[in-house]
């Protein structure tokens, strides 16, 4: 299952990975959450801000430099963290990014943009309100919304995570209609699943799941989803899942953002207990400070994006 790609140099099957090697590619990120890589292995990254109304979107070379190229997206403080800002997707120039705090997405043409730059002001760029819709779809109780990922379908259309809705709405890209694609079921009958990441296979979505307090040991799971909106359980006993990327061979790689303890108070998340796993749950990576992001580079390359240390890094085997 894990042979069937052939390496771009040697024509040799690539191996999914057993272990990564982590070494830095860029520090000092505020606060990062997603990321996405373009066709010049460049990431555009989110990062969270100060609570200060100062997210922004940077983008980082492949020398690890960091130039801000979007401003002044939602940031506010709330339980202890700046929140706001969401995920990032790049397209053909173009770059998709959602601002869960503001119910918003934005389509940026970015394929100008040179490093150095003057950043452009999120007042500025041109956005849709999808959260009043999601707020209207009457999706959990309380009413909530948080747009937080996103992939392109087989059909061209985007479909967007709501971690705070516990779904998928879909967006039509010739008319930006949206619609409520699927429905997550709750973990237990008190925990939502909170879905984090979203990914297609070719055949179906892989979305994985950070689930909500008390954040249990081995409760999250990466749900399967069909071009019917159909959910079902793909994977079980994660923890804290935030991400899902794909190998070469299109099998799930996922990042854990870190064990959650009760006592001794004050209750949190513990940092350096994130990990990254293969489909399985197998670690290939420990001792990570609160990823949220992984994004294949190419068959033998990843980057992570970690929360608590304000670092991407470069993963190879």
């Amino acid at each position: 299952m894990a042979v069937s790609c052939q390496d771009d140099d040697d024509n040799e099957p690539v191996p999914d990975p057993t272990q990564l090697m982590a070494t830095p590619l860029a520090q000092s990120l505020t606060l990062p959450i997603g990321m996405s890589v373009d066709n010049q292995g460049r990431a555009w990254v989110t990062e969270s801000g100060t609570g200060q109304n100062d997210a922004r979107v940077s983008l980082v070379t492949t020398d690890g430099k960091v130039y801000p190229a979007l401003t002044g997206f939602t940031s506010v403080l709330a339980n202890g963290n700046a929140e706001g800002i969401g995920h990032v997707l790049y397209r053909d120039g173009t770059l998709y990014v959602l601002d869960g705090g503001a119910g918003r997405l934005y389509t940026v043409d970015v394929s100008g943009f040179k490093p150095g730059d003057t950043p452009r002001t999120a007042q500025s760029l041109t956005s849709e309100d999808i959260g009043t819709y999601v707020r209207s779809q009457n999706l959990s109780t309380p009413i909530n919304t948080n747009l937080f990922n996103m992939t392109f379908g087989p059909d061209g259309n985007l479909y967007l995570v709501d971690s705070g809705a516990n779904a998928i709405i879909k967006r039509i890209s010739a008319t930006k209609a949206v619609s409520v694609f699927a429905r997550f079921p709750r973990i237990t009958a008190t925990t939502e699943a909170v879905p984090t990441g979203i990914v297609y296979d070719g055949q179906k979505f892989l979305v994985s799941t950070l689930t909500g307090f008390p954040f249990t040991n081995g409760a999250a799971k990466i749900f399967q989803v069909d071009m019917a909106g159909t959910v079902s359980e793909f994977r079980n006993g994660f923890t804290t899942l935030t991400d899902i990327a794909l190998s070469a061979n299109n099998n799930p790689i996922v990042t854990e953002y870190a064990q959650f303890i009760l006592a001794p108070p004050p209750p949190g998340f513990v940092a350096r207990t994130g990990r990254i796993t293969n489909g399985e749950g197998v670690p290939l990576l420990t001792t990570l400070d609160r990823p949220t992001d992984i994004e294949r580079v190419n068959d033998r390359t990843y980057y992570v994006l970690c929360n608590g240390d304000g670092t991407l890094q470069k993963l190879t085997y």
